[in-house]
């Protein structure tokens, strides 16, 4: 489950005052590119809300959150949660959890708090209430002692600071409800929510375009173009290879005829993995047999299958 919730970059964290709610709500979540919740028990409402979500979309990765005793666990769990947060780490909680083989995220704000979750042989936590406990440099330093440690922070993570966060290796993904505005939820509006949920998807991807790549029929034509771009845009030509030269940082000039008809566009993302599960959902398939791999085994680079306007794209990793 921790894997799923490391692919799913964003967790919804939200609050049901109506079990009916919950549904749409999450419904919204899915169309918006986000197929993850964490229901919590902050509302009578919330066993029920996370039975019918498990009933009726079972392809939501369904946590239950705020879960404060042993009880709640049980009752999240038989109702269809498949993970438990909880806002402090509660020995009896996690111990409970454990026996019963409920992936547990408790809440972590100090050294000792990570000492004890360590103790208990867990390996990722909570970090709650991550703005309020110093932010990214507070993990940062918690993450000198512990580098092994993942974590998932939660409380004050907006659209300002989500990549800061993003952008620390051991953060497994991040905790936030900006995308589920408590008025949007009493309202029903459904719609708001989801179109909140995309953008929050779209930036927790971070896509841009890193290159577009030319395909030339050889390394004599490929040159003269180079040139005539380079005059056309004052950018030097840089990184001249067998295959392929820069023209600045943009462009790419192929010295042959490479991926797609007309050439290849390059799309830069934080996490290869994490953007291939979301592209997937969505219907896209990926050339397996392209991926690239650094030196320590990390996937630099894959294709997807087929051809979009006569270009291959494939996915970079920043």
């Amino acid at each position: 489950m921790l894997d799923q919730l490391a692919l799913a970059g964003l967790i919804p964290v939200i609050k049901v005052e109506r079990a009916e709610d919950a549904v749409p709500l999450c419904r919204a979540l899915l169309k918006g590119g986000l197929p993850v919740a964490e229901i919590t028990f902050r509302t009578k409402a919330a066993e029920e809300a996370i039975r019918l979500v498990h009933q009726e979309l079972p392809e939501v990765l369904l946590g239950a959150g705020t879960v404060l005793t042993p009880e709640q666990a049980d009752k999240a769990a038989a109702a269809g949660a498949g993970y438990i947060v909880s806002p402090g780490l509660n020995p009896k909680v996690v111990r409970h959890c454990l026996e019963k083989g409920y992936p547990i995220l408790p809440g972590c704000s100090s050294p000792s708090d990570i000492e004890l979750a360590l103790e208990l042989g867990l390996t990722a936590v909570k970090f709650f209430p991550a703005e309020a406990l110093g932010g990214v440099n507070m993990i940062k330093a918690l993450l000198g002692p512990y580098g092994g440690l993942k974590l998932v922070p939660t409380g004050g993570i907006n659209t300002q600071n989500l990549h800061d966060y993003l952008s620390i290796k051991n953060v497994l993904a991040c905790g936030g409800s900006w995308m589920v505005p408590d008025d949007a939820v009493k309202s029903g509006d459904w719609a708001r929510v989801e179109r909140l949920t995309a953008e929050a998807a779209t930036l927790m991807l971070g896509l841009q375009i890193r290159h577009i790549g030319i395909n030339q029929s050889d390394a004599r034509e490929a040159m003269d173009n180079a040139r005539k771009l380079s005059m056309l845009t004052g950018w030097p030509i840089e990184n001249d290879s067998e295959g392929s030269c820069f023209v600045g940082a943009g462009l790419e000039v192929m010295k042959h005829k490479g991926r797609g008809t007309h050439g290849h566009i390059a799309l830069a993302t934080r996490s290869i993995p994490r953007a291939m599960w979301h592209m997937e959902r969505r219907g896209f398939a990926f050339d397996k047999e392209s991926a690239a791999y650094t030196p320590a085994g990390q996937l630099r680079l894959i294709y997807l299958e087929g051809e979009f306007a006569g270009f291959g794209i494939h996915l970079s990793q920043i």
